[in-house]
């Protein structure tokens, strides 16, 4: 994909005049707050206690989280980060995962699906800030909390000074800062703001050892040319690393304090600012020197294995719980406490594919985020799109202080007033808490000083914001009791948009010293006008009410749905506003033309507001037929088309084989590695007479692993005694000499249980009688180990031991000789996290064009094969999905829950998941295009892992259509060797 400087200049053009302005003189000349300009001119980063100031105008970040290893297609970055800025984003976060780009010490990638520097400049050509967090340590729900496997067998405490902890993490550092150095915005190449020192650093804050570690961190950093302001977010609200708590050297101001937020629902929105209890644990006021930044704000929750918290309803229920008015509420009153940086964590959750989830969480990490798993816009979108909207068209909200304390006449209605001390605008954040909506009288301060009681109604659990004395455009706005989105200047026309609930009464009053003609053109609207102002009124939103006021203002009312058909894009030759699509990716002018870019589902209107000059109109490349209408826009004389159905095909024509040949007495292992070691760097003690059995030690770190004992006699034995510890859901197969002993598996975690990482047990079978022979025996086990704990806590809990701990016998003891067997090696394409141990998976038969022939036989489904053991089945299907097309595209699963057997999902060699049948929730999975060939042929694989007490399947296994889109990104298939 070819990026070019010449996006960059169209994203920001509007605000270069200013840039040398002041911010107080810049948020009076223009009415809009800068988007990034990376144009290879050096540009200034700072801040003081209100905002972040850029190129010396104020900016509130309204960010959105994203992780690029949750999504395996570089092209659907684009297509994520294209979303969130059309949705009123102006900045991106994401987590750099250390696992994720190092197979091996020293060793680093940064290709294909890796490459960090693609994905900084989509960004910038975007037109979103970044805020760039690469740990070390991130947590985010990720094995060993993003660090690699192999760091579990090196001596030191991690996330301490320890020397040889500090000497990986740098060179950890060095490969990442080296990318992300040439993609700050102060290089002008980039549009890298903010960089995050560490993750929710509380176990070892105030000692030696945490401040040692906190400037030795800063200072690597610094020294590897990252000179765009630092950061840490603060785990819960503890005052923890604020400026000045650790040695930053001769520098100062330029570290800012942040917090994580990750309040309760069903809880009132706390205040972690300006109305809250003050000093270091009230969020923002513990570093006042600071803006108020919450580094990651709950706009979901992560799921766990069996769905116990979310009564096993899944992410849909996440959703539920924090939907669109819970954002709205709980976002409005965070810019009521004065925080001016937010970052939503997550605005797209993506997959946590292979074997990159922590134990704690299974495939899927949808998170219930605006966007969800399959990249399908939500209704959770629509404040964010409101509220981004907004500060972006009105920078008086980029500085606010407290004003009087105000009170509804209904005590029910919960009054936030503060003023910008610049420009004397008054903004008011209305909550209501009830669960009825509330109307009642406000008291709200005019621009003339004088104060008006205007009735506003207020939904239940719901929240707006109210303003006076602000610009839209060039229009200055008296007052509203409906929350303004947006204001642009097209041409010599301004249009104002406010939106609301549907039905909600609105009303907005714009200063005229006469009289101005006003129309109503659509709509149940009318107007007023007395004592130097013009109202527009509607006694309840209904999808958009348009008043035309002289020929200069046009004012929109729009209701929810109504306003998420609203775009603006800013051009050099200023901001174009398109209604209609189901979404604006991109505008530009090229003499008379606007040239747009987007999708859309069903048929759609296209009415752009262009400015001067821009006559015609383009959508994806075609020309669109349009007239000029009396709100002084274009308007698409046929509506856009829809998107054509999709048919997909039925899964047919399976093959399968018997694996587990492991198991066998006859196995030839001598390939294997001895594990004979005798101590560990492990957490876990090694049990006293016993060698080191732990997975790690021996470099196999994801995926399942094989041990095979072997001993001389087995008279007098009555059973064996297996201890392994394993992450959440983790389980353990034995044969003796081929025949199967059983089978153990970790317990489905409680609502209580589901943060526990790591799960220990011992598994007791007892011997059959005609094995307890002399002569040579083998025992063979297999552990699915699941994956390495994370490490919150920086007690190194991500080297507790995975596989067996211990292996015992009761009767008599023999002297064993152990091997073990994990994944053979790092995919050069796919990474170290794709495959595990299992004979398939080390002998390629979750890849593509594998030849299914001898040892492979025809089946179908539902299967109900009970044996304990391993069983592949593989398919192909081909996908024929229309040009311009973007089809979301799952794989579900569907059987009798009480049929117990786990299935490996491989997607043209990818590993796409684990589905566990009689555990859930997931049983749908989605398979991210470019990964997926919607275009031609596709390789399904299962691994499907039965214990042996109940028929196992898999029952039926469809594809489903998750989501369609005219329009998309182009697609570039993912590299995948063996294809």
């Amino acid at each position: 994909m070819e990026l070019t400087r010449r996006t960059f200049t169209a994203l920001g053009a509007t605000a270069a005049a200013s840039l040398s302005l002041p911010a107080t003189a810049a948020a009076a000349a223009l009415p809009d707050t800068p988007l990034p300009l990376a144009d290879g001119a050096a540009h200034t980063v700072s801040f003081d206690r209100y905002s972040m100031v850029i190129d010396g105008r104020r900016v509130v970040l309204w960010s959105g989280e994203m992780h690029p290893y949750r999504l395996p297609s570089p092209s659907l970055w684009l297509d994520t980060l294209q979303k969130l800025r059309a949705h009123g984003h102006n900045a991106v976060s994401i987590y750099v995962a250390w696992n994720y780009h190092s197979p091996a010490p020293g060793v680093f990638d940064f290709t294909g699906v890796r490459d960090l520097d693609l994905f900084l400049r989509m960004a910038a050509e975007t037109g979103l800030y970044v805020l760039v967090r690469p740990g070390p340590y991130v947590n985010s729900e990720i094995d060993g909390g993003g660090f690699p496997g192999w760091l579990t067998v090196t001596k030191g405490r991690a996330r301490t000074d320890d020397a040889t902890y500090l000497s990986h993490a740098d060179e950890y550092l060095t490969a990442v800062n080296e990318i992300v150095a040439r993609h700050q915005y102060t290089r002008g190449e980039g549009t890298v703001v903010l960089y995050q020192l560490e993750n929710e650093y509380a176990a070892l804050a105030g000692t030696d050892t945490g401040s040692n570690y906190m400037t030795h961190l800063y200072a690597k950093v610094r020294a590897d040319g990252i000179d765009v302001p630092l950061f840490h977010n603060d785990f819960d609200r503890n005052g923890r690393w604020v400026p000045g708590s650790f040695d930053t050297g001769a520098e100062s101001g330029r570290y800012l304090y942040a917090f994580d937020g990750y309040p309760v629902p069903t809880d009132s929105p706390p205040d972690w600012g300006y109305f809250g209890v003050g000093g270091t644990q009230g969020g923002s006021t513990a570093s006042p020197d600071t803006p108020g930044f919450i580094a990651e704000f709950g706009g979901g929750w992560f799921d766990a294995w069996g769905g116990a918290g979310f009564s096993g309803k899944g992410y849909e229920e996440v959703r539920r719980s924090r939907d669109a008015a819970y954002l709205r509420r709980f976002g409005l009153t965070n810019l009521a406490n004065g925080i001016k940086i937010l970052n939503v964590y997550m605005a797209f959750g993506g997959t946590s594919w292979g074997w990159l989830p922590a134990p704690i969480v299974y495939t899927s990490y949808d998170y219930g985020a605006a966007l969800d798993e399959a990249r399908n816009v939500t209704s959770k979108m629509i404040p964010m799109h409101q509220i981004g909207q907004l500060l972006h068209s009105v920078p008086d909200l980029a500085k606010l202080d407290r004003a009087a304390d105000t009170t509804a006449t209904n005590p029910a209605l919960k009054v936030y007033h503060l003023t910008n001390p610049d420009t004397g605008a008054h903004v008011y954040v209305l909550r209501n808490d009830s669960s009825a909506s509330v109307s009642s009288d406000v008291p709200i301060v005019l621009p003339a000083g004088t104060t008006l009681a205007t009735e506003v109604t207020v939904g239940a659990k719901d929240a707006k914001l109210i303003a006076t004395g602000i610009r839209l455009g060039r229009s200055r706005l008296v007052y509203s009791t409906v929350q303004p989105m947006l204001g642009v200047t097209a041409g010599r026309l301004d249009v104002a948009v406010f939106a609301g609930r549907g039905r909600e009464a609105a009303e907005a009053a714009f200063a005229f010293e006469r009289e101005p003609r006003a129309r109503v053109l659509q709509g149940a609207g009318s107007t007023a006008y007395a004592d130097g102002r013009l109202t527009v009124r509607t006694e309840g939103l209904n999808g958009l009410t348009r008043v035309l006021i002289g020929d200069s203002l046009l004012v929109l009312f729009a209701d929810d749905e109504a306003s998420a058909r609203l775009w603006r894009y800013d051009t050099p030759s200023g901001p174009v506003l398109v209604r209609g699509p189901a979404l604006l990716r991109t505008a530009r002018l090229s003499g008379a033309t606007v040239h747009l870019t987007g999708d859309t589902v069903e048929d759609a209107d296209l009415e752009v507001w262009a400015p001067r000059g821009g006559q015609r109109v383009t959508w994806n490349g075609e020309p669109v037929r349009v007239r000029a209408t009396a709100s002084g826009s274009l308007t698409a004389v046929h509506s856009l088309p829809g998107v054509a159905e999709i048919a997909l095909p039925a899964l047919a024509g399976w093959r399968h084989h018997s694996e587990n040949p492991e198991a066998q007495p006859e196995f030839d292992d001598t390939g294997w590695t001895v594990a004979g070691k005798t101590s560990s760097y492990s957490t876990t003690p090694v049990p006293a007479g016993q060698p080191v059995l732990f997975a790690d030690d021996y470099g196999f770190h994801y995926g399942d692993v094989w041990y095979r004992g072997s001993f001389d006699g087995a008279r007098g034995i009555d059973s064996v005694v297996l201890d392994y510890s394993t992450g959440t859901q983790g389980l353990l197969m034995a044969w003796l000499d081929g025949r199967p002993l059983g089978t153990h598996r970790m317990p489905v975690p409680s609502a209580s249980q589901s943060g526990w990482g790591t799960w220990t047990a011992t598994a007791a079978f007892t011997v059959p009688e005609d094995l307890r022979t002399q002569g040579g025996h083998v025992l063979s086990v297999l552990v699915r180990r699941m994956q390495h704990d994370q490490d919150g806590w920086a007690a190194d809990t991500h080297k507790a031991a995975r596989g067996l701990t211990a292996v015992k016998f009761t009767g008599t003891a023999p002297a064993v000789t152990w091997r073990i067997q994990g994944e053979a090696g790092s995919d050069p394409v796919r990474g170290p996290l794709n495959a595990g141990g299992l004979h398939g998976e080390r002998h390629g038969w979750h890849l593509p064009g594998l030849s299914t022939g001898q040892g492979w036989e025809e089946t179908g489904f539902p299967r109900s094969v009970r044996r304990q053991g391993v069983d592949w089945y593989r398919t192909t299907f081909r996908l024929g999905v229309g040009h311009g097309v973007d089809a979301s595209i799952g794989i579900t699963f569907t059987d009798d829950p009480t049929r117990a057997y786990r299935v490996q999902l491989y997607v043209n060699g990818w590993n796409m998941g684990q589905y566990i049948n009689d555990v859930g929730p997931q049983h749908t999975f989605v398979i991210p295009n470019g990964i997926l060939r919607t275009k031609g042929r596709n390789t399904l694989a299962l691994a499907v892992l039965s214990d042996g007490t109940t028929p196992a399947g898999p029952g039926d296994v469809s594809l489903t259509l998750l989501g369609r889109a005219a329009g998309g990104v182009t697609v570039t298939p993912v590299d995948s060797p063996g294809a």
